[in-house]
């Protein structure tokens, strides 16, 4: 067979198209919001020349995953269970932890956080309990019990770590519900159900959690405190100990007390304040590519926060075409999934989409002060390792659909 672009780069152009959109906002933003990193390994080029390297792996395994028929994803689904839940189960009693964070573990020498994975999981076995519940008459009255029975234990091992990613997969569970045609009676009682638990949470957490204190100066007695406080803390003390980081996040969001700029704390909330000024000051069209002042001072400014400085180098105008990159990424997903002859296809990549997006929104939310700081990056833009090439995978599978979806709509 002859090897070509097309032959490459196959399945639906548009989506194609749209990622490598991204790819590109992506190198550019991260080489210019790299700045802390290239300062502490002394290498100009270091950080972005990884990105790079990064984005090249990820391509390469999406351009596999793109040539997989979607009917044998199926098969992957009962293995990805297994590895999630065990992995889920693994980083909460040995997990590694950062930024208070116990997201991540290492297996062969690679650091990975396994909600990345139970992301994609949960997304692959909804879509295959739907299309296996639907008849003539609609879906069936115990689909929605299968549902959730896949995924409140696997949304349960991830929201003591990571409560804004099991937010995420809940959003995008009720999505596929209803564009599933689960009843909307089912629906709006699960919605009903989880505000009630969100509101007596929210309540807990405010009452119980208690705020991070000031970090002291010397960096050993701060070791010294944690080793202590790890080992007099009970099991249930450990399990929600990220109840005081919620607290001031939501305290801090709330609150509607006006703080003249002279007066705010840019110490404890820099990563707002940087990202505020990132954002206020650069009018239309920003400040250029490069030019940004404040990838210096605000925190994660190449991951949770690229956001801010995208805006603030390319302006309201580039602010708004990667929020649009992102919904038509959506909407093209929606047009794929309506060539599909099969249902699980089209569940398949209506929800890995819904997935890219909603994080995207959450990400792009918080950089604007719409939303609490969660600590979701920005899908296939913020800087990443096994999180991008996850994504990747994603884009791969929507691609393979998209491949199937049209050879069956040039067949009718």
């Amino acid at each position: 067979m002859k090897i070509s672009i097309g032959n490459i780069f196959k399945g639906d152009k548009v989506i194609w198209m749209i990622f490598f959109f991204l790819c590109i906002i992506s190198i550019m933003e991260v080489f210019s919001s790299s700045s802390s990193l290239t300062y502490d390994k002394s290498s100009y080029w270091g950080p972005v020349i990884k990105h790079v390297g990064i984005l090249l792996v990820g391509i390469f395994v999406m351009i596999i995953v793109q040539n997989i028929d979607c009917k044998y994803f199926k098969v992957a689904t009962p293995f990805l269970l297994i590895i999630s839940a065990i992995t889920l189960i693994w980083v909460l009693v040995a997990g590694q932890a950062t930024n208070g964070a116990q997201r991540w573990i290492s297996l062969f020498g690679i650091q990975f956080q396994p909600s990345e994975i139970a992301k994609g999981t949960i997304v692959l076995s909804v879509a295959q309990i739907l299309s296996a519940m639907q008849t003539e008459e609609g879906t069936e009255e115990n689909t929605f019990k299968y549902v959730l029975t896949v995924c409140i234990p696997l949304m349960g091992l991830i929201v003591f770590e990571n409560l804004s990613t099991a937010m995420l997969i809940g959003i995008v569970v009720v999505g596929m519900m209803f564009y599933g045609g689960v009843a909307l009676k089912k629906i709006g009682q699960l919605v009903g159900g989880v505000a009630l638990l969100g509101v007596v949470a929210l309540v807990l957490i405010m009452l119980v959690g208690k705020e991070e204190e000031a970090i002291p100066n010397d960096k050993n007695n701060l070791t010294e405190q944690v080793v202590k406080t790890e080992e007099s803390a009970s099991f249930i003390e450990k399990m929600f100990h990220r109840a005081g980081t919620w607290k001031g996040r939501i305290r801090k969001f709330i609150s509607n007390e006006e703080v003249p700029p002279e007066e705010f704390d840019l110490d404890n909330d820099s990563q707002i304040g940087h990202a505020n000024i990132a954002i206020a000051s650069s009018e239309i069209v920003g400040k250029g590519p490069g030019n940004s002042e404040e990838r210096d001072l605000l925190p994660q400014a190449f991951s949770d926060f690229i956001y801010a400085i995208i805006i603030e180098e390319l302006g309201l105008a580039g602010g708004i075409f990667v929020m649009f990159l992102y919904i038509f990424l959506l909407w093209r997903a929606g047009r794929i999934a309506d060539r599909c002859v099969n249902f699980f296809p089209a569940f398949l990549v209506m929800g890995l989409a819904l997935l890219l997006v909603c994080q995207a929104m959450f990400n792009m939310m918080v950089a604007v002060g719409l939303a609490p700081v969660t600590g979701q990056p920005l899908p296939l833009i913020s800087k990443g390792g096994t999180s991008t090439i996850i994504n990747c995978i994603f884009i791969g599978a929507m691609l393979s659909v998209s491949i199937s979806a049209k050879k069956k709509a040039v067949v009718k």
